[in-house]
């Protein structure tokens, strides 16, 4: 074996974590003449697998691990207050998330906030988490604005934040309201400090956005708290209203039946599809809106797209990305109407392993609208209008060739966590009138699984074609979150072999073992919590859910930029015409695939905070109420646990849940009363109160009612030795610290009825 070899590098690192630099690591190994372009190697080597992470031209740092000191940025609050940030380097931000821990020392700093950045002493806590301790404060956070409710008070009002991160209010003189009135919804930003040194900070309103009376205040708030862009600049929406599409050469596909299959409320259809069985397998078309044709690269519209990233969906309304002209009209592929498309035509054998395709730019004209409801009806033998109609020529075909697709897609064994998805129902004036679990057809999965492999065919032809690509990657778990996760299991007297490569067929058998058992839904979390973030970029690492080599996103260029990208670059790689993908964009798509994955991020959590609302907003008059409920998350500081029915997240302090002495274990997700060791654990069923509501925020306060499961066979005698929490600080007893308080529990508790926590076999 060649010196130096990959495990001696990464033993260095880990015992020199200052020594950062190519020629840090050569000198500390000794590393001499030829033996430096082995090194170069394998340092790129561990690169490109996630192992090591450049944080300079000429430094690297292990990714689960930061240097002892370095430069940090405060990028945000932890859902349990904590103020988080990361290592700055040369190429932005890296390493593991690190908590603030206070002033190093004797340091005066003050102490940082969101947006500041500080040189730190950075140390490993037993748990695996990573604090930092400010040496010097180099940057004072900008003015940051917030959005929050309005409430006039005898000398000028009060803003209360609407986010539950932020914690200060601030104080509105009157001359600084600008026509503010009580239950109004504002922006404001805080006023120079000045000599001002106690009490809520001072402020000015900048903008009036609604009232909190209005009944879609809650997307009103997610969408300018987290910046997402509503208006379009006037010469976008006039490009949208003017623009015709490109003049290219284009296969006619008008005359075969390809079809939309959406949801019932879909206002943009970007895809089609069509099957037809061959003699030795299947055919099958997968037709995009062919959006490159009228967002050409440099535009205003391509511009504005490229800011926006994606459209975002929130419970009562979207954020599109494109102007309505295009989005829900001249790109929509509407039923009956001409519309230029990019066609990925398949050909699949008989056990649905794909043996061929090709891409073509074509016109087209769908055949058929269809909810997925209306075409499962009809494959289910309750044919009816449209659906009817075609079902012969073509639903029964499409399901044809699905069923051959399914199976080589089973083969493959993706990723199998399926999990449920909500849905907030709204009346005309915007009320909400219920909520539901939106049910997982087959109809869902078929076009899912088509949609995948036209996916797959653009990362394989631009690769063939040695063509720029955007991957649409997920990484494999890192080594720590599955130590993390073998850790867990261990809790449970179950192993998982940390010494092998993650598979997801490994994922899955454990997923099938424990399905309808008692830890089924905490095994799902902790599944869910062990896999890396899927993310744009233009180096291919995979997508582990999926267990594909290569993913790009194709199929739906309305709606992302990402599509928009490979559909220029596939019309570039097959000279369809002159609205490819330039050189310089190409030259950008490092950035361009950075930019996305934040605005995507941006998207996400817009979407979850309005959806918290709502379901605050919904439950405001049950307070008092019971409910079943799962934990979701466990923390030093009490439990989350997601409501049955509405899947509302709400949170119980440690404090509440008796007057025992209750000790969070990390690794088991768990806290645990430390006499009798019995135990709350993360997937655990159990019975809550609604104790209080605060739809401003989303939140919500619960009481624990279902006493604590006994302690885990084995557990408990180790677990009775323990004084100290496993991330190394206290327990908690109810109340606080102190010495535990004499009487009743402060809760009364039931047990659950027979069988809780167990779920039917699927």
């Amino acid at each position: 074996m060649s010196f130096p070899d990959r495990q001696t590098v990464l033993d260095f690192l880990k015992e020199n974590p200052a020594a950062t630099s190519k020629a840090d690591i050569a000198r500390g190994l000794k590393v001499k003449g030829k033996e430096r372009a082995i090194l170069r190697e394998v340092l790129e080597e561990l690169e490109r697998e996630g192992k090591l992470e450049r944080t300079g031209k000429r430094s690297f740092a292990q990714t689960d691990r930061p240097p002892p000191s370095g430069l940090v940025e405060f990028t945000r609050l932890s859902r349990e207050g904590d103020l988080v940030g990361q290592c700055v380097g040369d190429n932005g931000l890296f390493g593991p998330e690190l908590i603030y821990g206070g002033p190093s020392g004797k340091s005066r700093s003050r102490a940082p906030g969101k947006g500041d950045r500080a040189v730190c002493k950075i140390s490993g806590r037993e748990d695996g988490s990573w604090r930092a301790y400010v040496v010097t404060l180099l940057e004072k956070r900008v003015s940051e604005r917030i959005v929050g409710l309005y409430n006039k008070t005898p000398h000028g009002g009060r803003v209360t934040p609407a986010s539950r991160k932020e914690r200060r209010e601030l104080l509105i003189q009157e001359a600084d309201r600008k026509g503010a009135g009580d239950g109004d919804l504002v922006i404001a930003e805080p006023k120079p400090e000045g000599r001002r040194q106690y009490g809520p900070p001072l402020g000015v309103i900048k903008e009036v956005i609604g009232h909190i009376t209005d009944a879609r205040s809650a997307s009103l708030i997610a969408i300018y708290a987290n910046d997402i862009p509503v208006d379009f600049p006037e010469e976008v929406l006039a490009e949208a209203k003017t623009k015709e599409p490109a003049k290219v050469p284009r296969t006619d596909l008008t005359g075969i039946p390809l079809i939309t299959i959406d949801p019932h409320d879909a206002r943009d259809h970007d895809d089609a599809v069509y099957a037809e069985e061959l003699s030795d397998g299947w055919k099958v078309l997968v037709a995009i809106a062919d959006v490159s044709a009228y967002v050409t690269e440099g535009s205003a519209l391509d511009k504005e797209a490229e800011k926006r990233g994606n459209s975002t969906y929130f419970p009562d309304r979207v954020v599109p990305m494109l102007p309505f002209e295009l989005s829900a009209d001249a790109c929509s592929l509407k039923e009956g109407e001409l519309r230029p498309c990019l066609v990925a035509e398949m050909i699949f054998s008989k056990d649905g392993n794909k043996k061929s395709h090709r891409f073509l730019r074509a016109n087209m004209r769908s055949a058929a609208k269809l909810a997925y409801e209306e075409a499962q009806a009809a494959i289910d033998g309750k044919p009816g209008g449209k659906a009817g109609e075609i079902l012969d020529t073509v639903l029964k075909p499409l399901w044809g060739a699905y069923a051959a697709v399914s199976k080589a897609r089973d083969a493959r064994s993706p990723l199998d966590l399926d999990m449920p998805e909500r849905r907030i129902m709204f009346n005309p004036e915007g009320e909400i009138t219920g909520i539901t679990t939106k049910e997982r057809l087959e109809a869902h999965r078929l076009i899912e699984e088509f949609m995948i492999q036209a996916n797959v065919a653009a990362a394989e032809t631009l690769e063939q074609k040695q063509a720029p690509v955007v991957y649409r990657v997920h990484d494999t778990p890192s080594d720590a979150k599955i130590a993390a996760f073998a850790e867990f299991l261990q809790t449970l007297d179950m192993k998982w072999n940390i010494g092998e490569r993650p598979q997801t067929h490994k994922f899955n058998k454990l997923l099938a073992e424990i399905r309808g058992g008692d830890y089924e839904g905490m095994i799902q979390q902790m599944v869910l919590r062990s896999q890396a973030q899927a993310i744009y970029s233009e180096e291919n690492l995979g997508h582990f859910g999926l267990n594909l080599a290569r993913y790009s996103h194709f199929t739906s260029p309305i709606r992302r930029y990402a599509d928009l990208v490979v559909h220029r670059a596939l019309i570039t790689a097959h000279d369809f015409g002159p609205d490819g993908l330039s050189e310089r964009s190409a030259a950008r798509l490092e950035d361009i695939a950075s930019h996305i994955s934040m605005t995507e991020r941006r998207s996400m959590t817009a979407e979850r905070d309005a959806t918290d609302r709502y379901l605050a907003i919904f439950l405001a008059d049950r307070v008092g109420a019971e409910f079943d409920a799962r934990i979701t998350g466990v923390t030093p500081a009490g439990l989350f646990a997601a409501l049955a029915g509405s899947g509302a997240d709400g949170f119980i302090p440690i404090s509440s849940l008796s007057d025992e002495y209750w000790v969070h274990d990390a690794a088991a997700m768990a806290v645990y009363a430390r006499g009798s060791g019995k135990t709350f654990s993360l997937g655990q069923i159990v019975r809550v109160r609604l104790k209080e509501v605060t739809p401003l925020q989303g939140g919500l306060l619960l009481e624990m009612i279902s006493d604590p499961l006994p302690a885990p066979a084995g557990r408990n005698a180790a677990r009775k030795s323990i004084s100290r929490d496993s991330d190394g600080s206290r327990g908690n007893r109810g109340g606080g610290g102190g010495p535990p308080r004499r009487g009743k529990p402060k809760f009364n508790k039931r047990t659950l009825p027979p069988g809780a926590g167990k779920k039917k076999r699927r």
